[in-house]
């Protein structure tokens, strides 16, 4: 029996992602991947169009460094982005903002109401800003707004990165700055703690 029509699907799901950086790319795929949504990386303007012009994506993430604030690319996102579900608006784009670089690009995207974030940044924020915009377009029902809070989740999903891609193990130019890492950890440490603190009374089964 099919699962009820007003459900879209994980692999429905198209996100397209413009970054000519490749271990930048390849974490914003491996993060959206683990979602099941579908994902693909292009790594220049031209090839961003040609795939927007398929009509299969919902949203698109771009590195404002390679669409610029006035070139063709942004100036079609900017089109597309801003037509309300309403209007048929199918597509949003979320714009990834190089910190160094930032502050040449973030008047520009406020001024036109396009969402960013900087890099570095929270894995759970990026994360919310992607499925709210999902959510927009209803290429999904729900946000995940669960993931700020699931900690333990978080925990297993980089460790199995770090495993697997020794990139999110760095510090460096996209993981996660000292401050964030430092508030993940102190968060972590609190629901450790409490865990600990809870009265434990199997002590003497061996299944536990």
């Amino acid at each position: 029996m099919s699962t009820s029509p007003t459900l879209v699907e994980p692999r429905q799901v198209g996100l397209l992602v413009l970054d000519s950086d490749a271990p930048g790319a390849s974490a914003v795929k491996q993060i959206l991947d683990s979602e099941g949504w579908r994902v693909r990386v292009v790594p220049d303007t031209k090839m961003l169009l040609a795939e927007l012009k398929t009509g299969e994506w919902s949203l698109v993430i771009a590195n404002v460094a390679l669409t610029g604030v006035d070139g063709p690319a942004f100036i079609t996102l900017r089109e597309l982005a801003t037509v309300s579900p309403e209007e048929g608006g199918r597509i949003r784009a979320l714009f990834l903002v190089p910190e160094a670089s930032g502050g040449q690009y973030i008047v520009q995207l406020e001024a036109a109401r396009l969402p960013y974030v900087i890099r570095p940044y929270h894995l759970h924020d990026f994360l919310e800003k992607v499925s709210d915009l999902l959510v927009e377009v209803k290429a999904i029902d729900a946000p995940l707004r669960q993931v700020r809070h699931e900690f333990g989740a978080l925990r297993k999903k980089k460790k199995q990165a770090a495993r697997s891609n020794s990139m999110f193990a760095s510090r460096e130019s996209f993981s996660y700055s000292e401050e964030e890492i430092a508030e993940y950890e102190r968060q972590e440490g609190e629901a450790s703690k409490s865990r600990r603190n809870k009265p434990r009374t199997n002590l003497g089964d061996p299944n536990r």
